[in-house]
């Protein structure tokens, strides 16, 4: 009897030690991707109000459309650019999250 308690306790022991890693990894993974939206953010607010700037001191229309449109097309590139940089993220933050549950399931076979 006492020997099962004693598995019992380190399953026990061993599935927090997965949890807590499990946890580690997903708040890494979260801290990062808020992180890199956040200063995607801060870029891209910085680059429009540069932008708009540049537009204020346009000297026609067609140099105003010329800023407008430069800008749309590198706003678009980097919009693009940026979401699958976020979405490789999400790719290697859910791969790095299960390792501990896969880890745990190995060993219990």
């Amino acid at each position: 009897m006492i020997k099962s308690f004693e598995d019992l306790q380190k399953l026990g022991q061993s599935n927090t030690d997965t949890a807590m890693r499990l946890v580690g990894e997903w708040s890494k993974g979260w801290q990062t991707i808020a992180t890199e939206m956040s200063d995607y953010s801060k870029r891209s607010f910085e680059e429009g109000t540069a932008t708009f700037e540049k537009m204020l001191s346009a000297k026609s229309i067609e140099q105003a459309v010329e800023i407008q449109s430069s800008y749309a097309k590198k706003a678009y590139e980097d919009y693009v650019q940026q979401m699958s940089k976020i979405g490789a993220f999400y790719s290697d933050f859910a791969k790095e999250a299960y390792k501990p549950v896969e880890k745990a399931f190995a060993a219990r076979r």
